[in-house]
C-alpha cells in the first residue's frame, strides 16, 4: 500500500525486507560519491529502522520509491528531519538507484513529498541541502520551486570533514 502515489512512482514505508535492495544503493560508490562513504549493509538496517521509528514519531520518514510499471524497487524518498546549520528540520531526501537517473524520479517523489508535507502535515518550509558539488541534487531542488537560501560549512562523517553545503527550502505561502 502506498504513502503517495505519483503517474509513475509509488511511495510505501520502507521495510526490513528492503535491505538488500537498499544496500544495492547505499552501497554504490559512485551514488554516494557526495557521502563521507558508502554503506555497509549494517549501517542500511540502521538507515530503515531510523525511518520506521519517524513514521511512528513523525508521521513520516523516507519512503521506498516503487516503479509502478513492474512494481520495482528503484530508491527511496521522502521528509526527515534534518540539523541544517544548526537547525533541526523538515528535509526531502532521495536516493535513486542509478540505473534510473536522468529520468526525472527523484524530483518527481520529490513534488509529491512537498505537496504532502505543505497539505497534509501543514508544514511551514520544507528544505533540501546538499554538498556544493552535487549538481544533480541542486537541480531536483530548483525543479520542484525551491528557492537557494544560502551556504554554510559542514561537518561530515566520523572524521569531521568540512564540506561546503547548499541550503534550498520552500515555504508554503510560495507553494
Amino acid at each position: 500500500m502506498y504513502v503517495l502515489e505519483s503517474e509513475r512512482l509509488g511511495l510505501r514505508n520502507l521495510e526490513l525486507d528492503d535491505n538488500k535492495e537498499l544496500f544495492k544503493i547505499l552501497s554504490d560508490q559512485e551514488t554516494m560519491q557526495f557521502y563521507p562513504k558508502p554503506y555497509t549493509l549494517e549501517e542500511t538496517e540502521n538507515w530503515i529502522h531510523k525511518s520506521m521509528k519517524s513514521y511512528q514519531e513523525n508521521g513520516f520518514g523516507l519512503w521506498a520509491v516503487i516503479l509502478k510499471k513492474g512494481e520495482h524497487f528503484i530508491g527511496q524518498c521522502g521528509i526527515t528531519l534534518q540539523n541544517i546549520d544548526g537547525e533541526n528540520v523538515p528535509e526531502i531526501g532521495y536516493h535513486i538507484n542509478k540505473n534510473y537517473w536522468k529520468r526525472g524520479f527523484a524530483s518527481e517523489g520529490s513534488k509529491k513529498c512537498l505537496k504532502h508535507g505543505f497539505i497534509d502535515l501543514g508544514l511551514k518550509e520544507i528544505f533540501i541541502h546538499t554538498f556544493v558539488k552535487n549538481i544533480p541534487s541542486m537541480r531536483v531542488a530548483e525543479k520542484v520551486g525551491m528557492k537557494k537560501r544560502k551556504e554554510y560549512d559542514k561537518e561530515v562523517g566520523q572524521s569531521k570533514k568540512i564540506w561546503r553545503h547548499v541550503i534550498y527550502s520552500l515555504k508554503r505561502n510560495e507553494y
